[in-house]
């Protein structure tokens, strides 16, 4: 377990996101495989996904989130010093989607690289962007969450095929006022757990070949029943831990932004820390699970229907492959 300061305050001082045109329904899938529009509506929430068509990538969709998140905050992209895109389907394994975003957003004075924590990519990389801030290693700090899981998605998998979609969602960290900002942050990770979640090939494990195209390796392998026990028990813990942190308790928080995984996991979660449902925002059913993405998204969405103001206290939390997650709570 990692813990993150609450001294100096460094915030979220602008937020963007992005998400592709097409649209996968419940009733697309059924011609696919074998499932219906109940089943996958009761099993996960899911209604439609985001899917990007063959010439959108992950650097496009983080790109163009990044750019309005420093719109938002009224940054220049010259002024950034850090890009961190945490994401599991890069472009390519090199360069890094992070350099491809510092080029396209012409972030000509900023480091950049990619964070592999799957789910948790974006609490991950705030964790991470938020240290270097803290000890002056850089000032401005851009940090996104970005996937395309339908190219990595098995269409012919019907557990797995109805859970994800694309997309990516931006912040820009700067030290803030004291008593904003994050509060507190804590990410862990038990790697003990990772073939539960997992996509076997294309590394070094097994090598790009005939053999493991046909045996379909590189594509997503999930144990769906184990995964739900430990992300609500995981996530739980985390959110306690994060609140402990910042000597505050449940009914302090304005807003719950878990990771949308699916609906299950997020009210089995809420209603373990004891927030109502009224409290917790949920995109899933328009999005699927974007992976990384999904919790910078729903705080754009958030602040954009008004659900999420200025002053508002939010506990946000993840869990991802590897096993990875974190929780982090801040002032907005």
């Amino acid at each position: 377990m990692a813990k993150f300061p609450a001294e100096p305050a460094i915030g979220i001082v602008g937020i963007g996101s992005d998400a592709p045109e097409g649209l996968l329904t419940n009733a697309d899938l059924e011609s696919l495989v074998d499932t219906t529009d109940e089943w996958i509506v009761e099993r996960t929430g899911i209604k439609t996904r985001r899917i990007a068509d063959a010439g959108t990538t992950t650097s496009t969709l983080a790109s163009r989130a990044g750019q309005r998140a420093l719109k938002d905050a009224g940054i220049s992209p010259e002024e950034v010093d850090l890009i961190i895109v945490g994401t599991a389907t890069p472009d390519m394994l090199f360069p890094s989607t992070g350099c491809l975003v510092q080029r396209d957003l012409g972030a000509v004075n900023a480091a950049a690289f990619d964070l592999a924590a799957a789910c948790s990519g974006f609490i991950y990389g705030m964790n991470v962007a938020a240290g270097m801030i803290a000890h002056e290693s850089c000032r401005v700090a851009l940090v996104i969450g970005a996937e395309t899981l339908s190219k990595i998605t098995d269409f012919t998998d019907r557990q797995t095929c109805v859970l994800f979609g694309d997309g990516a969602g931006a912040a820009v960290l700067k030290r803030v006022e004291p008593g904003k900002g994050i509060l507190a942050s804590r990410i862990y990770s038990d790697g003990m757990l990772g073939e539960m979640l997992m996509m076997p090939g294309g590394g070094s494990l097994h090598p790009t070949t005939h053999e493991t195209v046909d045996q379909r390796l590189h594509y997503i392998k999930m144990n769906g029943n184990n995964v739900f026990k430990s992300a609500v028990n995981s996530m739980a813990d985390a959110v306690r831990g994060g609140l402990e942190d910042a000597g505050l308790t449940a009914d302090d928080i304005d807003l719950f932004v878990p990771h949308q995984a699916n609906i299950r996991i997020i009210e089995a979660t809420a209603k373990r820390l004891g927030f109502p449902m009224e409290r917790v925002f949920v995109n899933v059913d328009r999005y699927g699970n974007t992976s990384a993405a999904s919790i910078p998204i729903a705080l754009d969405e958030a602040r954009a229907k008004g659900v999420l103001r200025e002053g508002h206290v939010v506990a946000a939390v993840a869990f991802g492959a590897g096993f990875t997650w974190g929780s982090m709570i801040f002032r907005f």
